[in-house]
């Protein structure tokens, strides 16, 4: 049976991001979930210095390994000040010291979601960009917005993003 790693961008507890990575990476058939919380990969800041003196953390091997074992991934950025958060952004650079290729080409659903009605649009811009540069093979993104009016009773109330999204998982377990 194939992973899918399901990542929220986020540190928060109750991270929205989490939730909406978590609920489509569920619609995908056949697979095993596996659900990556940053907040269970303890690593230092990232500096070069740190890298240098002590090497890396088991927070940050750990998390390589669970992305080495994936076959695809489904990602949903939080958007902090208009780019990824702080939790985010260091998981992703430490990572990339181990292997440049952090995604290893794998399919990938790349999202974003706010309370607001941009939906984490300057994040995802961000992500679209970067991430091919960095082994990512993105297979459909989708800037979800005004997440409490859209996701509601633990799914997606919104027609259009849920049809969005079922197009989505479709392109992913073909691409798998």
């Amino acid at each position: 049976m194939k992973n899918i790693v399901t990542i929220g961008g986020s540190n928060s507890k109750n991270s929205i991001n989490k939730i909406l990575a978590e609920y489509v990476g569920g619609l995908v058939q056949n697979v095993n979930l596996v659900k990556v919380d940053l907040n269970n990969y303890e690593m230092p800041l990232f500096s070069v210095d740190v890298e240098a003196e002590k090497g890396f953390s088991e927070g940050v091997l750990a998390l390589n390994e669970v992305i080495d074992k994936a076959d695809g991934f489904v990602i949903s950025l939080a958007e902090h000040n208009g780019a990824y958060s702080v939790a985010f952004k260091n998981a992703f650079d430490w990572l990339s010291r181990i292997n440049g290729e952090v995604w290893r080409k794998k399919p990938m659903l790349l999202m974003a979601t706010s309370p607001g009605p941009r939906g984490g649009k300057s994040v995802l811009e961000i992500a679209l960009g970067r991430f091919p540069f960095n082994g990512g093979n993105i297979v459909g993104n989708l800037s979800f917005p005004s997440f409490f009016e859209n996701f509601k009773n633990e799914e997606i109330s919104n027609k259009e993003l849920a049809s969005e999204v079922k197009k989505m998982i479709s392109d992913l377990e073909k691409a798998l």
